[in-house]
């Protein structure tokens, strides 16, 4: 069975109707000074017998410090990344302006034979993008999200 992630995908849409997606630069040593296809859909593992959203919604609370906007989900797909691990992704219109990023952290050996442990956030900027630019700021095997974001939406200006 392969390792299974849920995410959450915000999207909204400026006045002049082009469309934004919300998404978050990862953290860590390996990110760092990194941009494009350095992003990622705010995303976690999860448990085989736990249900998607919950865990999606879960993880998006974690990476972001804040609550993901309470509004209505839609299953927008199963996306199978280059290394075998599927992500479930479920997308919702909102605004969304939290006043800071505080993300959960994990340990790593920094520098790798150092010896010595540090904490990183798992995400340490997130953001709205325009979808163009988004399709270049995503890691690559996450693209497809975002294409069926816009097939799911609908041809819009700036997707």
């Amino acid at each position: 069975m392969p390792v299974r992630s849920a995410g959450i995908l915000l999207y909204r849409r400026r006045t002049d109707a082009v469309l934004e997606v919300w998404i978050a630069h990862m953290g860590g040593p390996f990110w760092a000074g990194k941009d494009e296809r350095a992003w990622s859909v705010p995303k976690g593992e999860y448990l085989e017998d736990e249900d998607p959203l919950v865990a999606a919604l879960r993880e998006f609370h974690e990476e972001m410090g804040t609550p993901a906007p309470a509004t209505e989900y839609t299953h927008l797909g199963d996306f199978r990344q280059p290394s075998g691990k599927v992500i479930t992704v479920f997308a919702a219109e909102a605004a969304f302006d939290p006043e800071a990023i505080r993300s959960n952290t994990f340990p790593l050996e920094w520098p790798r034979g150092s010896g010595r442990v540090q904490d990183f956030p798992e995400i340490d900027d997130a953001r709205w993008f325009p979808a163009q630019d988004a399709r270049l700021k995503l890691v690559k095997g996450q693209v497809p999200i975002l294409h069926a974001l816009v097939a799911h939406l609908g041809a819009l200006p700036g997707a």
